[in-house]
């Protein structure tokens, strides 16, 4: 049986269920045997993580513990240079992953700007690319906003030879209307996060007090930004 490894990605600052509903969307649809978690090191389009390498990893473990299959990894955080998509496909293709046995799951509004990413055009190619749907960001409006990559845009369910070459997947499973932005302006204000994050992470941001003392200048700056482009350390 052909393997299929679930990739879900960010800077995870921190992670919460919308990140998590969109892995789950992508593991129920399309049947995947793993799902690896990975904490990007040095995001190329946002601004720095306010938290360090070290917590943010800590809470994508206490994320995907319990989780059958799922597996949170350094891959990312073991390697100084800047973190893109194209890079950390790379070197699953190196350990032996073909791109069909790959499946990158995105949001649609991280996805919509794949065109700015680096190694683009080529990098469609490389894996799976399972986009799920974001509030306000349905996945009926990609084929216009991509129409160069219409022709491999698909819906689950597929028969198993459709998933022999790379395609882009579309998936309007929900997910939770929240950001890692949002999460830690919550903080800063002092405002409860129960809900929005699983219990071990909320546990771990109380305890350790992260986001509590943000300065207004970078909270203000990080709204404006919102979710950029580059695909891996895009989604927010």
């Amino acid at each position: 049986m052909m393997r299929r490894i679930g990739i879900l990605g960010g800077t995870f600052d921190p992670i919460h269920w919308g990140h998590l509903e969109a892995g789950l969307a992508a593991e129920t649809a399309l049947d995947l045997t793993q799902m690896l978690v990975i904490t990007a090191s040095v995001p190329p389009h946002r601004p720095q993580p306010v938290t360090s390498s070290y917590h943010r990893f800590a809470m994508v473990a206490m994320a995907v513990a319990g989780r059958a299959g799922w597996r949170a990894t350094d891959l990312e955080l073991r390697d100084d240079a800047r973190s893109y998509t194209s890079r950390t496909l790379q070197k699953f293709h190196e350990r032996g992953y073909g791109p069909s046995e790959l499946f990158f799951v995105i949001g649609s509004d991280a996805f919509a700007d794949i065109a700015s990413w680096k190694d683009y055009p080529s990098i469609a190619g490389a894996s799976h690319f399972v986009v799920v749907a974001r509030p306000g960001f349905p996945t009926r409006d990609l084929p216009h906003r991509l129409p160069e990559l219409a022709k491999r845009m698909a819906r689950p369910p597929l028969e198993p030879a459709a998933l022999d070459e790379p395609l882009i997947l579309l998936l309007d499973a929900p997910t939770a209307n929240v950001s890692s932005t949002a999460i830690r302006d919550r903080c800063a204000r002092g405002e409860s996060i129960a809900g929005l994050v699983p219990d071990g992470v909320r546990q771990h941001i109380e305890q350790h007090g992260l986001y509590a003392s943000m300065p207004p200048r970078r909270r203000a700056s990080d709204a404006r930004r919102g979710t950029a482009a580059g695909g891996l350390h895009g989604q927010d």
